[in-house]
């Protein structure tokens, strides 16, 4: 039976939870959803005003803007937490825009680099010695199905999720004795701002709710990847193992590019 809205078994960690990406999305989802079941949520994102938005929807919300491709900023904010730090960070910041190959831009590049994947390194490298020191601590990494193989025109975009994946395995390999757990979140089409920009159909899109719930439930089962939907997922997977020929053609076909 599928537990009802709002129902978590996960242990609340110490300081509940840190979300990055919180002012929209799923990381606005998944903070509603921890805070209405009484966990701490410490919401960061850049804009102050859906930050305040959010805490006054959620009990226990603490917002803290956020920059995180300032690394400095990052660092004095977890400084500032560690009082009461929360012991778990979902590094959830993340943006998306097209970079084709017939209008290629470096600059389009390192835009999604910094907030996709340097926003989460800055966050790591901030939290990991505090959580090492107290031999506790999650990290929850968030990239993407579109890290598993390179689609078209987004080659910045599955270049920074592909980065992520290759950084959350590699804590959890380099983690594994020290107390400090590593959780990797695939999602796949979720209907968000950013999202709502694609000129194409979405297949298997699922709501930021829905999204939110999957985390959760992945969380409890104590998984290290957690991937969803499940059904477009398993698709990508696959995908992931085709020869190239097969998955190009594949690709074009489905795309139509």
């Amino acid at each position: 039976m599928t537990p009802p809205p709002h129902t978590v078994s996960l242990p609340q960690p110490p300081g509940g939870v840190w979300i990055t990406g919180a002012g929209t999305g799923i990381g606005a989802a998944l903070a509603r959803h921890l805070g209405a079941v009484g966990w701490p949520v410490t919401a960061s994102g850049r804009r102050a005003a859906p930050l305040q938005a959010l805490a006054s929807q959620c009990p226990g919300c603490v917002p803290v803007p956020l920059d995180v491709t300032d690394r400095a900023a990052v660092q004095a904010a977890v400084a500032a937490m560690e009082p009461s730090l929360p012991m778990m960070a979902v590094l959830c910041a993340g943006t998306h825009h097209p970079t084709p190959g017939d209008d290629f831009s470096a600059a389009a590049v390192q835009s999604l680099i910094d907030t996709n994947l340097m926003g989460i390194v800055h966050c790591v490298e901030a939290l990991l010695p505090l959580y090492r020191a107290r031999r506790s601590g999650h990290l929850v990494l968030v990239a993407s199905v579109a890290g598993y193989r390179g689609l078209p025109t987004a080659a910045g975009y599955c270049a920074s999720k592909a980065a992520v994946i290759a950084l959350a395995e590699s804590l959890r390999l380099d983690l594994a004795d020290s107390g400090v757990r590593v959780t990797l979140v695939n999602p796949g089409f979720v209907d968000t701002p950013l999202t709502r920009q694609n000129p194409f159909p979405m297949p298997d899109l699922i709501t930021a709710e829905a999204a939110a719930l999957a985390i959760v439930r992945g969380l409890e089962r104590g998984r290290f990847e957690i991937a969803f939907p499940s059904r477009f997922a398993a698709a990508m997977k696959l995908l992931r193992c085709l020869p190239d020929r097969w998955y190009f053609a594949a690709v074009r076909r489905f795309t139509g590019l």
